[in-house]
């Protein structure tokens, strides 16, 4: 893989007609340290975020050992590519197929649950060959929780209500070798209350179900920093968490566990997309909706821009894209910031694409190719510099006389 000081260094030497990603392992590693050294528990890379193998090797090579994947696919990349690693099975519906082969080719130990249906699949499809159940399984049942303060929800699919889970938790304590709660507050939490509030929720599970817990996680969420989103420093959110973990009614051996995707990769990519044409405020780009720019088209994400040319127009203007594709639902409206003189020819690098953003590039009307490259440089933004200012700090000054 060919390396670059920046984005800059990558225009001028290869001038790309094609988009290119930049890979920065220096700030993935930054961030898994971060986790690995400051959250109160045990960190679990999510694995979808960006199932990169050399994303997967970067975060172990830092200190994260424990990943949550999704499907058997995801299990036998992780496995195929570190094979020391401590999977576990977090989607909370599984062929009967996955689960066996994940358990007993793959040595997946760890799966989630939320309803009596999938219990009973997982106890099915992990049996010993002399009909006995397994002895070694550890069981979260996933909770719904609200994502009323998070910018993408994941209430909608999976947990199991409140009023429902004490059944199912009895249930998967009988079988389980560990039992666990598991949550998500939705994408891109903007208050560490929304894990206040969700923990909460799981505190009134326990007391409903009276069973003993031996795992609460917390999942994703984590936040990181894009135009018009800047979130408190993910300390306050380990802070809390921890507080409110604390005062659960488990026992003392229990384990508090977390499942990082956007916050341990956002930062590892970003992209180099050349101006095609230029219409308006209106910038035809190389790179699109059915791109590494998926959720700037179908949830309107905002992404961090820079334009590479040395001499540009000091003022700035809001530009939407366009894509190569040939669809119009190749459009991601923005408000993009830009010098207003950008034009035809122009390259511009588009930061944070690490979470989701390499990971949903597709071939669609053949575009999709280019090439890899690592950068040295920092991500346009991040929550790891260590000397962000707290957002909520003002500096208004009040006397106390």
């Amino acid at each position: 893989m060919h390396h670059f000081p920046d984005a800059s260094a990558v225009v001028r030497a290869l001038s790309p007609d094609e988009p290119v990603i930049l890979n920065r392992p220096h700030a993935a590693a930054r961030a898994a340290r971060f986790f690995v050294e400051k959250f109160p528990g045990k960190s679990l890379y999510a694995v979808k975020a960006n199932p990169s193998p050399a994303l997967l090797r970067v975060l172990w090579d830092a200190g994260i050992t424990h990943f949550d994947v999704a499907s058997i696919a995801e299990v036998r990349l992780v496995r195929a590519t570190l094979p020391a690693a401590v999977l576990c099975f977090m989607h909370p519906v599984k062929t009967a197929s996955a689960i066996t082969e994940a358990y007993k080719v793959h040595g997946v130990r760890t799966f989630s649950l939320d309803t009596h249906e999938e219990l009973e699949k997982i106890v099915a499809a992990t049996r010993n060959e002399d009909g006995t159940g397994a002895e070694d399984l550890s069981l979260c049942v996933r909770l719904r929780v609200s994502s009323d303060h998070s910018k993408l929800s994941l209430a909608a699919k999976f947990g199991v209500d409140l009023v429902d889970a004490a059944p199912l938790l009895q249930a998967t304590r009988q079988v389980a070798d560990a039992l666990g709660i598991c949550f998500h507050v939705g994408s891109q939490a903007m208050t560490p209350f929304a894990y206040v509030q969700a923990l909460e929720r799981v505190r009134a599970a326990i007391v409903d179900a009276a069973v003993t817990v031996d795992i609460i996680d917390v999942g994703g969420g984590f936040p990181s920093i894009y135009p018009g989103m800047e979130p408190p420093p993910l300390e306050d959110f380990f802070a809390a968490i921890h507080r409110a973990s604390e005062s659960l009614p488990i026992s003392y051996s229990s384990e508090l566990w977390c499942e990082p995707g956007r916050a341990l990769c956002a930062e590892y990519n970003s992209m180099v997309v050349k101006v095609e044409k230029r219409r308006g405020d209106e910038l035809y780009i190389n790179d699109g909706a059915y791109g590494a720019l998926f959720d700037a088209a179908h949830v309107g994400w905002v992404f961090p821009v820079k334009l590479l040319r040395d001499e540009a127009d000091t003022d700035e203007a809001e530009f939407s894209f366009f894509g190569p594709t040939c669809d119009d639902m190749d459009y991601m409206e923005g408000p993009f910031m830009l010098p207003a003189d950008t034009r035809a020819g122009d390259f511009i690098e588009i930061g944070m694409l690490g979470a989701y953003g390499a990971a949903m590039r597709t071939a669609f009307n053949g575009f999709g190719q280019g090439v890899t490259v690592e950068a040295a440089d920092e991500p346009m933004a991040s929550q790891y510099y260590g000397d962000r200012r707290d957002p909520r700090v003002t500096d208004n000054v009040v006397s106390l006389r």
